[in-house]
């Protein structure tokens, strides 16, 4: 496995274009599966947006279980329990195109076949897989995950409801309220987390919703956005629960919990994207026939600017996100082939990039929000108005920066992991960080290097950017030690250099790979995309370096390391970010739609 890709590498290591997986890569299958969920969409939930809105939580049911028929439900079901069993890719994949139009629906989804399915098929004794999975699978039943409560919410390990085993030791009973619980109104089992005496962790349940055994709901939540997605509180009083039914064993809910929710932020950032498509879509067939002094308002720059950015991070978005389910499927298939289980496989693949999965769900659920608020301007007043589709996809964007752990933990949680992942020897930091503090002390090279190739200096930008976290986060490390968890805002501006690094790698490796294979003048938007974001990206990283550098250096040091981060953002040759705008938006607006 020497030679395999492992999570966090992307800092330390070149990565080829030839060994990334882009959504030009999709087999027969994944277009054929994409296509058919797209047509759902389109017959089943878009033309019932306004129901949505009008917290139909019926109807959100109803729709879920047409999708449990058509088999969207089972994707990611090993065959055993009656599921597709399709690759993590295809998993990604039917997410991706089925969130596309409400985020009532895919909260639904999501909760449902991530964090309500996923434990019981990851954790499950064989007993338990067999009686409960294929009723999830199919549909017939619908899961719910009861984690958050008043007090414990980022802080989920410190959850107060008890769990006490019976005097005949048949049972637990479960006591205590949980709360923000998705599907909890209309969902037959929820995956509960309970203390056993004084335990340190947690202990997962698989618990059947009985009214009867002590089981009672508060009223619908009132919410910002995703309005038909049901919302409750959820209490259990002395509910009783099998001892049969603890989930893996007594004290490792924590860790599924954890597990459960690295799955879910790579399939929240991939939710996130169709809905960018579409908003793009609806902003770009507006702005064509809304004429204003006597001209469409998609003549303008102003608006062409904005058509081009939200295109763009839409572009990154995507390439990041499937590039790093290819890679999990990679690390899940070399581990079943080595013999695992297909639940250790899983487990292990999504944890190895549980970094990445943290990356994207910042990254891709920031993107969501400025691309539906600039949706909402490119339709003006027309888009404040619950007439228009822009003002419901910019509430429902919303969440996604709050659900399946806060931007903010989840930005300390990359760079942390990172940090942990070096310690390890898991992937080598130390090495690089001090070439990097060399290369300070030593004289700069002045020769103007080759760039005729394309993306020969990105490629080199991309390469200085992560010299700049190696130069920032070496520094701190060796300030702080263990003591850098302490330290958030330095971990918050470290954080955004690697998933701008991330992000922007991704795209320029995607395009690199189209460009070879339709050749440079096919994809010309395309690489003006690639181009505009590691831009801004640059932009980024000296802003949130020199942050981190002024804030903890000082003296010598901190000169040095500034003459370093002016070293590693500079472009030899700066591109020209009106004409890279200008190129993308056309093609945009001639073809009316998302063209990418």
């Amino acid at each position: 496995m020497s030679d395999i890709i492992r999570g966090g590498q992307f800092l330390v290591k070149e990565t080829k274009c030839e060994d990334i997986f882009t959504p030009e890569d999709f087999n027969e299958e994944q277009v054929m599966m994409r296509d058919s969920v797209i047509e759902f969409v389109d017959k089943e939930i878009w033309p019932n947006k306004e129901r949505f809105e009008k917290k139909d939580y019926a109807l959100t049911e109803d729709i879920m279980r047409k999708a449990g028929e058509l088999g969207y439900l089972s994707v990611a079901v090993p065959a055993a329990y009656g599921g597709m069993e399709m690759g993590f890719v295809n998993t990604v994949l039917v997410c991706d195109y089925i969130s596309g139009a409400t985020g009532s629906f895919s909260t639904a989804f999501g909760a449902h076949t991530g964090i309500g399915t996923m434990p019981i098929t990851l954790y499950g004794t064989e007993e338990q897989k067999q009686k409960y999975v294929p009723k999830l699978a199919s549909g017939e039943w619908f899961g719910a995950y009861c984690l958050t409560e008043p007090g414990a919410g980022s802080d989920a390990n410190s959850g107060k409801t008890k769990a006490v085993l019976s005097e005949d030791g048949t049972h637990y009973k479960i006591t205590g309220g949980k709360m923000w619980i998705s599907n909890a109104g209309f969902c037959n089992v929820m995956i509960v987390f309970a203390r056993i005496e004084d335990d340190k962790n947690i202990t997962g349940f698989i618990v059947e919703n009985d009214p009867s055994n002590g089981i009672s709901m508060g009223d619908e939540e009132h919410k910002l956005g995703i309005r038909s997605s049901s919302t409750r509180q959820v209490f259990f009083n002395e509910t009783k629960v099998p001892v049969e039914n603890m989930l893996a064993g007594r004290g490792e809910g924590f860790k599924i919990a954890m597990n459960a929710l690295n799955v879910g932020r790579i399939k929240l950032a991939a939710a996130c994207l169709e809905a960018q498509r579409r908003t793009i879509t609806g902003a770009v067939n507006y702005a064509n026939e809304r004429v204003q002094f006597k001209t469409p308002i998609s003549s303008f720059g102003a608006i062409q600017a904005k058509i081009a950015e939200m295109a763009t991070n839409a572009y990154a978005g995507e390439s990041a996100t499937y590039r790093a389910a290819s890679d999990i499927e990679n690390r899940i298939n070399i581990r079943v082939s080595e013999g695992n289980s297909h639940q250790e496989a899983e487990l292990k693949g999504v944890e190895e990039f549980a970094i990445e999965c943290s990356i994207l769900k910042v990254a891709v659920s920031e993107d969501v929000q400025a691309c539906t608020d600039e949706g909402i301007q490119i339709f003006g007043g027309m888009g404040f108005s619950e007439d228009a589709p822009m003002e419901s996809a910019w509430r429902d964007a919303r969440i996604a920066r709050i659900y399946e752990g806060t931007n903010e933990i989840n930005r300390m949680l990359s760079v942390g992991m990172l940090v942990k992942k070096a310690m390890k020897g898991h992937v080598d930091l130390l090495g690089p960080a001090m070439a990097v503090a060399e290369e300070l002390m030593g004289i700069p090279s002045f020769d103007i290097p080759d760039y005729s190739e394309l993306f020969a200096e990105e490629k080199e930008m991309i390469a200085k950017l992560k010299k700049v976290f190696l130069m920032v986060a070496g520094a701190a490390v060796q300030k702080y030690g263990a003591e850098l968890e302490s330290h958030q805002q330095l971990l918050m501006a470290a954080s955004d250099i690697l998933i701008e690094i991330y992000m922007a790698e991704s795209t320029i490796l995607r395009t690199e790979k189209l460009a070879k294979k339709e050749g440079e003048d096919k994809v010309q938007e395309q690489i003006a995309m690639a181009k505009l974001y590691l831009y801004h990206a640059v932009d980024i990283v000296n802003q949130k370096g020199k942050e981190g550098i002024v804030s903890f250096a000082e003296g010598d040091e901190q000169r040095m390391m500034l003459m370093g981060l002016k070293r590693f953002t500079k472009y030899t040759n700066m591109p020209n970010v009106i004409g890279l705008r200008e190129k993308i938006a056309a093609k945009i607006i001639s073809e009316n739609k998302y063209a990418f």
